[in-house]
């Protein structure tokens, strides 16, 4: 049995459900395990809170989904979110050939006063941006958060060689977390500049299929690619692995020393025991067959910048800025600070969009708008009169 199928027959039901598993196998197969987990856990959810209701979960009656709705949207959940839910709860009553609940207009007028409430905007990741927020980005000295410090920031121990390797990649590509990870030596190809490097996407969150697509690696990712290869012994695979790290303490020496007597009532003699010698204080790194987990990577960024931080590579941040910046910090903000990095340089948005593989300029324009406003038309007439 399918295991979307598996979980509809735990689900709250009150009137005999025909499970289509056929049906049922097919949407799993055309759909990312993605889509499945946040499928499933929509359900179990929605299915929890039924039973704490008392209400019937399959088929959900469209007063049921409102006030579901409503319950979580109390709850701090997200228009977006929300959006997802209802989606979830609407998909699994098509699969089973159920009227969908979702569809009455209860349910739509109340989803649309919750959003016209408390508003659709969704929170941005904070952009990582390679010399940071500067006007130009050939000319100008790096400032603030920025990438370049963080590179320069990294270790030559395994753990800084694959996060050097790691971020450059990240910032190059602009990949999505789940893209990232997805990263196998063999997806890196030759390229014309004999320095750089192509890589192949074999699938991505907007390319289900499979139809594949190909970025650009820089010659400074080229370089810390193959400087944490040479280090970590990875020649096929995941390329972007968990690195386990065991320290050691160190031991003084123990000399040779005389014992007169331990207890009466030992039965042998004792008279000394052995020396031992010093033990100098050692790290053991271990590095993991599979791939790094995609929650792992907004971490890790939060990681680089404290230590970069703590070794005085931020040097026009304070210790209350970074604690401000890290809170906007996640997987995204490479992403984020690539398009607006590309914006600021003069690209167009059709260049953009292919770049980060966009079907839409939804996106792109969404990760623009703060600077679109400094360098629009306001922007540039104060900065003339000022």
């Amino acid at each position: 049995m399918p295991a979307l199928a598996f979980t509809v027959t735990q689900m709250h039901v009150t009137t005999r459900i025909i499970l289509d598993e056929p049906l049922i196998a097919a949407y799993q197969a055309a759909s990312s395990p993605h889509t499945l987990r946040a499928l499933q856990s929509d359900l179990e959810a929605f299915d929890s809170w039924c039973r704490a209701k008392r209400r019937n979960a399959l088929p959900a009656a469209p007063e049921t989904v409102a006030d579901y709705l409503d319950d979580r949207a109390g709850k701090g959940s997200k228009p977006a979110s929300l959006g997802r839910y209802k989606a979830s709860i609407a998909k699994i009553h098509q699969l089973l050939d159920l009227k969908d609940p979702t569809q009455a207009q209860l349910v739509k007028l109340r989803l649309r006063g919750i959003r016209r409430e408390m508003g659709t905007a969704q929170a941005q990741a904070r952009a990582l941006r390679f010399k940071g927020p500067v006007k130009d980005v050939e000319r100008d000295k790096p400032r603030g958060l920025n990438i370049r410090a963080l590179l320069e920031a990294c270790g030559d121990d395994l753990t800084g060689l694959r996060d050097r390797a790691l971020l450059s990649t990240a910032y190059d590509t602009g990949l999505r977390a789940s893209e990232l990870v997805a990263v196998a030596v063999e997806h890196i190809v030759e390229a014309l500049d004999a320095e750089a490097r192509l890589l192949e996407i074999p699938r991505s969150k907007a390319d289900q299929e499979g139809e594949g697509a190909t970025a650009f690696l820089s010659p400074r990712s080229v370089r810390a690619i193959a400087a944490w290869r040479a280090a970590s012994g990875i020649d096929s695979g995941p390329l972007f692995r968990r690195v386990q790290v065991r320290r050691y303490k160190a031991r003084k020496a123990v000399p040779e020393r005389r014992i007169d007597s331990i207890s009466s009532r030992e039965t042998w003699d004792l008279r000394k025991t052995l020396p031992k010698r010093a033990v100098p204080p050692r790290t053991e790194y271990t590095v993991g067959e599979g791939a790094l987990h995609p929650g792992s990577i907004g971490p890790i960024w939060r990681a680089m910048i404290r230590k970069a931080f703590d070794r005085g590579t931020l040097l026009d941040l304070t210790i209350d800025d970074v604690a401000r910046l890290l809170k906007g910090i996640s997987a995204h903000s490479t992403r984020v600070g690539l398009t607006q990095d590309m914006f600021v340089s003069g690209e167009d948005l059709a260049g953009i969009m292919d770049a980060g593989r966009w079907k839409s300029p939804r996106m792109p324009l969404s990760y623009n708008r703060n600077l679109a406003a400094e360098q629009g038309a306001v922007g540039r007439l104060m900065a003339k009169i000022a």
